[in-house]
């Protein structure tokens, strides 16, 4: 049986929505805190410090092409490429763990959103009812209490 060829895979990165964490215009990468024992693909450890990963642009750059190669080609042959093209080697099931991984938080940071956009709905509507009521906090007040009891 042949082996099928490795794609050609273009530089463009076109359509992308979500990337890893950069800061500033010039979109460069944030390091990391190390929290487990295993560098991830795309980091390097600090000579100076080593709880703290140093990334690596070109690196990061490639595994957000391979990102996008998924859509179109296997697990392996990403892999495979991304480990030629970068120099350092990277499994079929490592790529696969760190896709999961940065989908499962871009999924859980948008659910953090909206339970935060109905948590100020709702706050506001409470706000609106409670005021709205006879005897709600906006309607309370000592003075008002006091001259209806003086009244009676």
């Amino acid at each position: 049986m042949a082996r099928s060829k490795a794609p050609t895979f273009d530089n463009d990165i076109q359509g992308q929505t979500w990337r890893i964490p950069k800061r500033g215009v010039k979109g460069e990468w944030y390091p990391l805190i190390r929290v487990g024992r295993y560098i991830p693909f795309g980091y390097e450890q600090d000579a100076d410090d080593e709880q703290l990963l140093q990334p690596i642009p070109f690196e990061l750059e490639l595994l957000e092409k391979a990102k996008l190669y998924l859509r179109e080609y296997s697990l392996r042959l990403v892999a495979n490429w991304l480990s030629t093209q970068s120099g350092r080697y990277i499994s079929h099931v490592g790529l696969q763990k760190r896709v999961n991984i940065e989908q499962k938080r871009r999924n859980q940071g948008e659910t953090h959103r909206v339970y935060a956009k109905r948590y100020k709905e709702a706050s506001e509507k409470a706000k609106v009812l409670e005021e709205g009521r006879i005897g709600g906090k906006g309607t309370r007040s000592l003075d008002k209490d006091c001259t209806s009891n003086s009244d009676t």
